[in-house]
């Protein structure tokens, strides 16, 4: 069996859990599952460290504080690979690899103080040192278990990238470079150790995938070497029906089509990554979400649509933090001609939308974006009407939260909607924005955020969506 096992943050945040993921590998290997690519993550909060003082030391200009900086993240790596690894002899190797590569991250973090200037670019190659540098460790770590173990960053693993700094995508032909690089390995009995979230270019800089982009490159290895399955270590049951911080009723949906995930990632679930289902759904590569401190339970397995589904509506997720904007085009413009130019710009800024809904008698259009895109969105929208011919007016209001109703068996079944509306209205709440798509498969729409909770709750319990 060929298996690609991704495992994030929490599973690698210090010497212990990667000494149980080493020993979870070992035996995984051991069952018979004896090709075997892990997808490391970087350690807990680290990457998030490496933002926040990316940021932080490009606006101070302060060498000292950079320097010292470096030091913090040499010495947490260092304390967790001595936890973690056994073996002297691999400890030191491990160390000295750990010291030439924040040597690295010393200088660019220096260049950066020195310039007073974080570029797209610079700021890729700064957070991919948490993947980098755990790697190593990991991979130390199955060496010392008698686990023929090598590491590869995401470009020498052959995931070839666009220059799109932060989002970048694969290129043509990344799937054979990947399939190239990992397949002898694996015909040598050996078990890479990938840094997942990052890439590079076909001229060799550094890229990233976006957060969470551990789960797509899983997925892209996954695809490119025809695994089995592909396997995420997560610390939850799998992929649940709500927010279990929300819901208390929430349960583990034990199978899930591929679009029905895509909905959830896509509509704010953070347990996948929003594009991570693309590369396998043609190949039909079963993913499973599977829990770290259950592994022999079955998690959540992601598939293509069975045939027949008995649930109408499987899960429900919401964003919290969102804004809406209405914008009302010029009477000498039609609807058409104003929602080009906005979306236009919305893109320029790089401003994410979630939801949209159109009002062509009013000549209006909703739109519903991550609250922390607001300004740039607002300030996007006011360069498109400069001329004032295009835009009458557009109003913002970011006291409002998203809601996402996901289910396959939604489609072709009627009243879904009004059962929706029928739960919201029993709870006395008002809806200001709705959606649905052409798949049917997600009904969406805009609540005030004081209401949102008692709205997902209200939805969960009609649908019945926590019950098998």
């Amino acid at each position: 069996m060929r298996l690609v096992m991704k495992f994030g943050g929490v599973a690698v945040a210090n010497g212990k859990k990667i000494n149980a993921v080493a020993d979870l590998i070992k035996r995984i290997r051991e069952e018979g599952n004896k090709e075997l690519v892990v997808v490391t993550s970087a350690l807990f909060k680290v990457t998030d460290m490496l933002h926040e003082n990316a940021i932080k030391i490009a606006k101070e200009g302060e060498i000292e504080h950079a320097k010292e900086f470096v030091a913090q993240i040499r010495e947490i790596h260092v304390r967790v690979a001595a936890e973690a690894i056994a073996d002297e002899q691999i400890l030191d190797e491990v160390n000295a690899e750990l010291k030439d590569r924040t040597g690295d991250l010393e200088k660019v973090m220096i260049g950066i103080s020195l310039l007073g200037e974080l570029s797209a670019r610079s700021y890729d190659y700064i957070v991919s040192f948490g993947e980098r540098l755990a790697a190593p460790i990991v991979t130390g770590t199955l060496r010392s278990k008698g686990i023929d173990a090598v590491h590869l960053s995401g470009g020498e693993a052959g995931i070839i990238t666009n220059e799109e700094h932060g989002n970048a995508q694969p290129v043509p032909g990344a799937e054979d470079a990947i399939r190239a690089r990992i397949i002898p390995l694996l015909t040598h009995g050996k078990v890479p150790v990938v840094t997942g979230y990052i890439g590079e270019t076909e001229k060799g800089i550094t890229t990233t995938l976006g957060r969470g982009g551990s789960d797509y490159t899983a997925t892209l290895i996954g695809a490119a070497i025809n695994a089995d399955e592909i396997w995420l270590w997560k610390e939850t049951e799998g992929i649940m029906s709500a927010d279990p911080k929300i819901i208390s009723e929430a349960k583990k949906i034990p199978y899930i089509s591929y679009r029905e995930a895509m909905e959830l990632s896509y509509f704010g679930a953070s347990i996948l990554h929003p594009r991570a289902i693309e590369p396998v759904m043609d190949k039909n590569i079963p993913i499973r979400v599977k829990n770290l401190l259950k592994p022999d339970d079955e998690g959540t397995l992601i598939g293509k649509e069975p045939e027949h589904t008995e649930k109408v509506a499987k899960a429900i997720t919401l964003i919290e933090n969102t804004s809406i904007i209405n914008i009302a085009g010029s009477g000498m413009k039609s609807i058409s001609e104003v929602a080009a130019q906005v979306f236009i710009a919305l893109a320029a800024e790089n401003v994410d939308v979630i939801m949209i809904s159109q009002g062509s008698s009013e000549r209006t259009i909703s739109i519903v974006i991550d609250g922390s895109q607001l300004n740039r969105a607002i300030d996007a929208i006011k360069k498109v009407n400069s001329s004032g011919t295009i835009i009458r007016d557009f109003t913002s209001n970011s006291n409002v939260s998203a809601v996402g109703v996901v289910g396959a068996g939604m489609a072709g079944t009627p009243g879904v909607a009004g059962k929706v509306f029928s739960a919201l209205g029993n709870e006395g709440i008002s809806i200001r924005m709705i959606s649905q798509g052409s798949s049917e498969y997600n009904i969406s729409f805009v609540v005030r955020r004081e209401d949102a909770y008692r709205a997902a709750r209200a939805i969960h319990e009609m649908f019945e969506m926590g019950n098998e």
